[in-house]
This record gives C-alpha cells, sequence and structure tokens, in this order.
C-alpha cells in the first residue's frame, strides 16, 4: 500500500515537472513594404519547459490540425483551401531554444521544403534602469539591436523564465513586451498557461539543413524567381544543404493535364503575394 501510493506521488510530481509553460504573444506586423497601412496582427505561442522553448505561430497549430483531419478523411480531395487560406499567417517560422546548449533554431519553408539554421548572432542587451507595470508584473526596460533593427524590451523577474518571443532571450527574466523603434513589429504577452506537453508538428518535404547565410541565399533566390526555385527543388538542387527527410507529397492527384496550367498560374500567384506581404521583413540583414 505505501509502495503504491510511493508511486503514484511520483508520478504526479512527475507530471507537474513534465508540463510546459505557454505564453501567448500578440505579434503586430506591418509586414508589407509598400502599404504600412496593413497592420496584421495574430497571435503566437512561446511554449516553454526546463530543457527548450518554442516560438511559433497560433495558427500553426489549428491548420496542422485541419490537414491531418483532411488527410485523414481522404486525403487531397477533400482539401478546403477556403478554409485554408483563413488560417494563413505571417508568422511561417518556428523558433527553437535549446538551454542547455543556448543555440537557437530557426526554421522555416522555402517553397516545398523546410529550412533549418542555427542563429550564429548573439543577442546583446542593454539593461536600463527604468521601471514600470505591464499587467500584473513589474518590468524593467532593455534595448538592443539585432539583424537591422532596434528593439527595446520590457521583462519581469516575477516569472522563473530567461526568455522570451522571437529569437529574444538572455536577460533575467521572461520579456513581456518588445517593438522595434519604427513601430512596425511588436510582441505582447497577453496571457499564459500550462499544456500537458509540446505539440507534435507536421513536418511536409525535406529538413535542409543550412547556415544561416545559405539561408538568405535561398530566400533570396525564391523571391527573385519563385517558378524556378521550385522547379530547382523538384530535380534536387540544394545550394549546398544537408537533406534530411523523404520528398514532399504531390501537390495534387489526377486531372491530367487539362488543369496543369491554371493550377501553375494559381500557384504563381500565391508565391507572388506571399512575396509581396513579406516584403518589410522582422529581420533587414
Amino acid at each position: 500500500m505505501k509502495k503504491n501510493f510511493f508511486l503514484a506521488t511520483c508520478f504526479v510530481a512527475f507530471s507537474i515537472n513534465a508540463q510546459v509553460n505557454r505564453f501567448v504573444y500578440q505579434v503586430t506586423m506591418k509586414s508589407d513594404a509598400e502599404n504600412k497601412n496593413d497592420v496584421k496582427t495574430e497571435n503566437a505561442y512561446l511554449d516553454i519547459s526546463a530543457e527548450k522553448s518554442q516560438f511559433y505561430s497560433e495558427n500553426r497549430i489549428k491548420r496542422d490540425s485541419v490537414m491531418q483531419a483532411m488527410f485523414q478523411s481522404g486525403g487531397a480531395r477533400n482539401f478546403n483551401r477556403e478554409q485554408m487560406e483563413g488560417l494563413r499567417s505571417n508568422i511561417d517560422y518556428t523558433i527553437e531554444k535549446d538551454k542547455k546548449s543556448q543555440k537557437t533554431t530557426f526554421k522555416n519553408r522555402i517553397g516545398r521544403d523546410l529550412y533549418s539554421y542555427e542563429e550564429d548572432r548573439p543577442v546583446n542587451w542593454k539593461m536600463l534602469s527604468e521601471t514600470t507595470k505591464i499587467g500584473d508584473y513589474k518590468v524593467q526596460k532593455a534595448e538592443t539591436e539585432f539583424a537591422g533593427r532596434k528593439w527595446t524590451a520590457w521583462f519581469t523577474t516575477d516569472l522563473p523564465y530567461q526568455d522570451g518571443p522571437y529569437k529574444f532571450s538572455g536577460l533575467p527574466g521572461l520579456v513581456v513586451k518588445a517593438e522595434d523603434d519604427k513601430g512596425e513589429y511588436s510582441f505582447d504577452l497577453m496571457k499564459n498557461y500550462k499544456i500537458a506537453d509540446f505539440p507534435a508538428m507536421n513536418q511536409f518535404g525535406n529538413t535542409m539543413k543550412v547556415k544561416r547565410t545559405d539561408y538568405a541565399k535561398q530566400q533570396e533566390k525564391f523571391r527573385k524567381d519563385p517558378e524556378a526555385f521550385m522547379s530547382s527543388q523538384n530535380t534536387g538542387g540544394g545550394g549546398g544543404s544537408i537533406r534530411i527527410g523523404a520528398p514532399s507529397p504531390p501537390m495534387s492527384r489526377g486531372g491530367g493535364n487539362q488543369n496543369s496550367a491554371e493550377m501553375r498560374k494559381r500557384r504563381q500567384e500565391r508565391m507572388k503575394e506571399e512575396i509581396k506581404r513579406n516584403s518589410n521583413p522582422i529581420e533587414l540583414n
């Protein structure tokens, strides 16, 4: 009886310790360089455990869930483009921070493949004495210059996490708010709660491990000629990257050649729109 009670107590303690803390940030973006009046807002999650953290779009999880349900109920035949468009996100990337190694890994899709690189630029903060209160938290001001933008952050030591949204970390507390000096990007903590574990994320296509500079080159190739870039992915062109995983699943099934020109045209329009809406990226260099 005592042994069973001890095991049950250990299980409960393990379950509590294994929980992940989820912080929900409202992300505000002016990502279209030609239209700064177009302000986009969506939620993103920062999930933190003792070992790591992940930052990604709320719509990413919703989209993955919808796609999984579609594939389980009939695959491409049940693909609802309108529903997927409603879950489109301007936060296409995922950022992982490993607590032990202090490494930050950035992942983002270019075309059909997922590209992954290890961040090689430290976030060097200048801590200031100014304090205030945001919501329930007493916060302190800090500043940094990172990837072409000047950032102001407000962090709190009321929470036991030295982390923050996007690539921000290294302060003696959790970043509650961060914004650039142009007012084009901001992250605001809205709420937090516990979840059982990190969510499983669908990984379609190959994962290409590259250096950050090589990722930037591939991204520029895609921006200049997305159709040619997609064609090079079909032929296995990787630009010196390390390819991991299976090829991407076919984009469609059936239909013969009669719809191929129309499908190609729609794909080109979607890619051009994607490039336009991300013409003022969060990282300027």
